[in-house]
């Protein structure tokens, strides 16, 4: 059985056999540092062993739902690589979420940015606000889409979309994203937690085994994708980690300028 106090970044929570995960830094509007990183690579498999959870539900406490890697851990990797985010452990964070046979439920509002988005697009179904912003703006701070971008969003919306929104970082508010499938469903933002309550419910109510098990074989082709893609995309990140391009990105959005880039 999962036990929610072991945690300090998720808030756990249960409604009968349905369980909440929150992101819970909303005064950081619920970015992950070196904390949150290590919870998110290991609740999922924790879930997947917890008796009494049937399906998921992953969002996050407050007005959004993860705005990505936070800045400051990100001077901190870039001053000492070795305070940054370890392969490993962000491998654990992906593979958990396709590993674990129990549907999850992404509820977006506000900001899913950067490993935000990861998080949510690897859930099995998302709903999004209406006017929620999705973006994967690795490139933005002078790193490569590695965590998982590189591998979702093509098979969600085509290469061609994906190199557009993974090359740019451009944003994506949630009637866009649903638009051009990068999200199941967007929806007004007062309707959200009814519409996501409601789907959770319709989901618990089925034949379990044959829900977890559709998945499992949905998810053995991504799976494939992931083991080819994963790894070397993830190589590429934190190559770029320890690039000036990305100690200028920091440093500007430190100052509150823009970046002026070198390609070094």
């Amino acid at each position: 059985m999962i036990k929610p106090e072991s945690y300090e970044r998720l808030k756990i929570t249960r409604d009968g056999r349905i369980t909440t995960v929150a992101i819970n830094r909303p005064d950081a509007l619920n970015a992950v540092d070196a904390l949150t990183h290590e919870e998110l690579a290991r609740v999922f498999y924790e879930l997947d062993n917890d008796a009494d959870t049937d399906i998921v539900v992953l969002t996050g406490e407050g007005e959004h739902f993860c705005a990505g890697g936070d800045i400051k851990w990100m001077q901190e990797s870039a001053d000492d690589p070795s305070a940054g985010p370890a392969a490993a452990e962000a491998k654990r964070i992906i593979f958990g979420l396709l590993d674990i046979e129990k549907p999850v439920i992404a509820r977006v509002r506000g900001s899913a940015i950067g490993l935000g988005a990861t998080l949510a697009l690897f859930c099995d179904v998302v709903f999004a606000a209406e006017d929620a912003k999705i973006a994967d703006p690795h490139v933005r701070v002078g790193i490569v889409a590695g965590d998982g971008g590189a591998v979702i969003w093509p098979q969600l919306i085509g290469f061609a979309r994906a190199k557009e929104y993974l090359m740019t970082g451009d944003i994506l508010t949630g009637a866009e994203a649903a638009r051009i499938g990068l999200v199941n469903h967007a929806v007004p933002a007062a309707e959200l937690d009814a519409r996501v309550d409601a789907f959770a419910k319709k989901l618990a109510g089925g034949a379990q085994r044959a829900i977890r098990y559709t998945k499992v074989a949905v998810n053995l082709g991504l799976k494939q994708v992931a083991n080819a893609v994963f790894e070397t995309s993830l190589a590429y990140e934190m190559n770029t980690f320890h690039t000036a391009d990305h100690r200028e990105a920091v440093a500007a959005f430190l100052e509150k300028r823009k970046p002026t880039f070198t390609g070094k």
